[in-house]
């Protein structure tokens, strides 16, 4: 029996391998097919698809969506009747279809148009940091274009910024984004598997009165630290508090959003994490200022905040809509 299952046990394991390479080379072809295809189509024909391919996703009610629904009616304050709420949940799909939609084409589109369409406010506080000699961290929601908010960030400063990236599988996808985010000016850092570590090379570029953006609302790790987010509790990413308290950058965080005609990127006042007390202390302190900027921007358009996956550990996918009640 024994010999029987390890005779069987290395060829499974070898076709499990080769299948999980199609698979990833077909994941790596599919996106760059739809990089080529939507490119070359009409502004206004890509934009109808992917509008109704986002309004299709809604429909099959899949267990993405079922979390984005679950994740609204906790931001929304649970005030919404079930048709509001499956009202907001298609608006939140059809934006976030726009942000692929947009992805696909923001190599193609005008640098000026972008900025010209981009409505920013709060500047002031990145130029008081400037003035000062700080670098800056940027915190950052998955809401709206944050890579339509780099091109203007990139104009603005008249050169890069440094952001980190999760390395994708396959590695060709990966290069794919890497290379997308570069061709916008955006130097981009793997979380992993660099030369260096990334956080010691961010708080090299910190330390020079550099900038950095990190998207910081929900936790991929296991460093994360205890916030409450909507008056829920959950974790978010240290790392923006932790790399300002320790290089005395600025803590900035900001919401982009969508507009009718473009984008919308605001910056808020600084989040403190200087001053006496410890390193630990403060970093949790400042973690917790940028979930309160996030709960009230967010707040202001929901649909524009992308989280088809869990961000409280006690809010599960609602049921499908057919058993719901």
């Amino acid at each position: 029996m024994s010999g029987e299952r390890a005779g069987t046990t290395a060829p499974g394991r070898a076709g499990a391998r080769v299948a999980a390479r199609v698979a990833d080379r077909l994941t790596d072809l599919g996106y760059a097919a739809g990089w080529q295809a939507v490119q070359r189509l009409p502004e206004p024909l890509a934009r109808g698809a992917f509008d109704a391919g986002g309004r299709w996703a809604a429909g099959r009610d899949g267990r993405g969506v079922r979390q984005l629904r679950a994740n609204l009616r906790v931001a929304t304050g649970g005030r919404l009747a079930d048709d509001e709420l499956a009202e907001l949940t298609v608006r939140a799909l059809r934006s976030y279809a726009r942000y692929w939609q947009e992805a696909f084409r923001l190599p193609r589109l005008p640098r000026r148009r972008i900025v010209a369409e981009t409505v920013s406010s709060g500047v002031e506080h990145f130029e008081r940091a400037r003035e000062e000699g700080r670098g800056v961290v940027v915190a950052l929601p998955h809401s709206g274009n944050w890579d339509a908010a780099g091109v203007w960030l990139v104009d603005w400063l008249g050169g890069p910024f440094t952001t980190v990236a999760e390395r994708l599988r396959p590695e060709s996808l990966y290069r794919r984004f890497l290379e997308y985010r570069e061709s916008l000016g955006i130097r981009v850092l793997p979380l992993t598997g660099g030369e260096q570590p990334s956080s010691a090379v961010l708080r090299e570029e910190l330390a020079g009165g550099g900038f950095t953006c990190l998207v910081a609302d929900r936790d991929l790790g296991p460093g994360g630290v205890p916030v409450e987010l909507f008056g829920r509790p959950t974790t978010m990413p240290a790392g923006p508090a932790l790399l300002a308290a320790r290089t005395g950058a600025a803590l900035h965080p900001a919401i982009c959003r969508f507009t009718d005609r473009g984008w919308e990127f605001a910056v808020r006042p600084e989040v403190r994490v200087d001053g006496p007390g410890r390193l630990r202390d403060r970093v949790a302190a400042g973690t917790q200022g940028v979930a309160d900027a996030f709960t009230r921007d967010l707040a202001v358009r929901p649909e524009d905040w992308h989280v088809p996956g869990r961000v409280w550990a006690d809010v599960p996918p609602d049921p499908p809509t057919g058993r719901r009640g």
